[in-house]
């Protein structure tokens, strides 16, 4: 074995001193609030550098691009895999940075990206967007009110890399306005499903259901304000013909679309969302079996998982839900 060279000892330490390391496997992914709520990202597939602007119940918010052009919906992957992780280290009670050390090639199959030469150029590209993309808003994000100008991310580093280039280890600050929304775990949790959504808009409307409908019966919205709420560029009657092919395709996880009339879009959850008190309950020692057979993996996050998965199946009566829960965990352990 090679022995580490002096720099590259310098850099473990400080990244052990200074970094968040991600390493919880399989993190639940969650996201931010206010990005759920508000069009922060590009739904453009090409380089989108207009200045939006956006005014909506008194929310403000201005995003101006960079030469790189805006962040899109996809490079905000990177950010969700950076709260999920961060989520899963506070519920296990684990100290959080806003700067972060991760794998490359874990983002990148954490959001069902290709691991090829070009899925890391992509990775590089979506981090200098996010970095150049600025925000000034007013909305609230845990108990503090931004009102200036700052970016999605605040800096981001290639830590390591191989001989040919390629990007191993990154570091990546996040701005203190998203790290203060993990802090007051203003999140909510998303399908898993979630990245293999291709079509931008369908990941538009997904936030926004989710954001909207969570525990609720139902969600209505008229179609013209879904189009701002969506950050949408294409005319109306284009939008709006898009809803319609979302509706025939029914392809949103968790949450079924249906046009009313008067130009109403109508949400509806595909099953009854669990409330915490509802459902099988576990031991704790159940969940430290559960940490033993999926290690680094948030625990938490998965008992909500299968109980949603429970309830979805019908809610049968379980003999031992402790049992239940841990043969539905081993089906997830690698072999």
């Amino acid at each position: 074995m090679v022995p580490a060279s002096p720099a590259g000892a310098v850099i473990e330490t400080r990244l052990m001193q200074d970094f968040f390391v991600c390493d919880f496997f399989a993190a639940v992914p969650k996201h931010d609030l206010a990005s759920m709520e508000h069009p922060i990202f590009s739904l453009s597939t090409r380089p989108d550098r207009r200045v939006v602007s956006y005014d909506h119940n008194g929310a403000t918010l201005t995003v101006t691009p960079s030469v790189k052009g805006r962040a899109t919906i996809f490079d905000a992957d990177i950010l969700i895999f950076c709260i999920s992780q961060l989520m899963a280290a506070l519920n296990t009670g684990r100290a959080v940075s806003r700067k972060l050390t991760l794998t490359a090639r874990d983002l990148l199959q954490a959001t069902n990206r290709e691991t090829s030469g070009d899925g890391y150029k992509r990775l590089r590209e979506a981090f200098e967007r996010l970095a150049g993309t600025r925000i000034t808003t007013n909305i609230v994000t845990g108990a503090h009110e931004v009102t200036h100008g700052f970016g999605l991310i605040e800096a981001w580093e290639i830590v390591r890399k191989t001989r040919g280039g390629r990007m191993v280890a990154v570091a990546i600050t996040l701005s203190e306005w998203l790290f203060n929304a993990v802090l007051s775990r203003s999140v909510l949790t998303l399908s898993r499903d979630y990245f293999r959504m291709r079509k931008p808009l369908e990941r538009r409307i997904y936030e926004l259901a989710r954001k909207h409908c969570g525990r609720q019966s139902e969600w209505s919205v008229s179609i013209t304000v879904l189009a701002k709420k969506t950050g949408s560029a294409s005319p109306l009657r284009v939008f709006r013909a898009m809803l319609r092919e979302m509706i025939r395709e029914n392809r949103l996880p968790d949450y079924l679309l249906s046009e009313e009339g008067g130009d109403i879009l109508r949400v509806t959850p595909r099953a009854a969302v669990l409330e915490p008190c509802e459902g099988p309950h576990l031991r704790p020692e159940t969940l430290d079996q559960a940490r033993a057979l999926l290690p680094g993996a948030d625990v938490h996050a998965l008992q909500a998982e299968w109980r949603s998965w429970w309830a979805s199946t019908g809610r049968p009566r379980l003999r031992s839900a402790d049992r239940a829960f841990l043969g539905w965990i081993r089906t997830r352990a690698p072999a």
